[in-house]
């Protein structure tokens, strides 16, 4: 009986190992499939982040796509801003179809080489997205998070001679975070 009993013991023990070795394998085998996804879908996962970080290094320098005789996209961005990374693929769509049309601007707020454009806007909420003519002349803003459908309506009306000026504020938007030269204070949400 001993026998038996000693013999079940050594069975249950061997199992225990086995059951513990096989864990460890699934939970090695997973952790490698996430980390291989990862680093194989990793353009598609930060897409919006790699996005808002190409926009600044293509933009148009702000002071020749305001004189150009060209209409002018100009948007205020910041990298860490949730609403610019979730519209980021809709602005690269924009830029794609109209660039050859259109002056593409992009500003990060983070820059502070870009202090006086933020303060000449009066941008405290971002994304802005402030439309010109080609002569230059501001016609449309746009702060927060924007209806696709609106910002190509705005968009298409650039080619129109006349326009009034335009400003659509969404509540989705990040407040930009103040620097030494940028002193401004938030809109308000209410």
């Amino acid at each position: 009986m001993f026998l038996v009993s000693n013999t079940l013991i050594v069975q249950s023990e061997s199992r225990e190992q086995i059951l513990k070795s096989n864990l460890k394998t699934i939970l090695i085998l997973i952790i490698s499939i996430v980390i291989i996804s990862l680093l194989l879908f990793k353009n598609f996962f930060f897409k919006s982040t790699f996005l808002l970080k190409s926009f600044g290094e293509l933009s148009v320098d702000p002071e020749i796509a305001l004189t150009n005789n060209k209409p002018t996209f100009l948007e205020f961005y910041a990298e860490w801003c949730e609403v610019c990374k979730e519209m980021a693929p809709q602005v690269s769509a924009f830029k794609n179809e109209y660039e050859k049309d259109i002056n593409f601007v992009f500003l990060n707020v983070d820059n502070q080489k870009w202090g006086n454009y933020i303060q000449k806007f009066s941008v405290n909420g971002i994304p802005q997205v402030n439309l010109f003519d080609k002569k230059g002349n501001l016609v449309s803003t746009f702060i927060g998070k924007q209806n696709e459908i609106k910002i190509r309506e705005s968009i298409d009306n650039l080619k129109k001679e006349e326009k009034p000026y335009e400003e659509i504020i969404n509540s989705e938007f990040s407040t930009i975070q103040e620097n030494e030269t940028n002193k401004i204070s938030p809109r308000s949400h209410g």
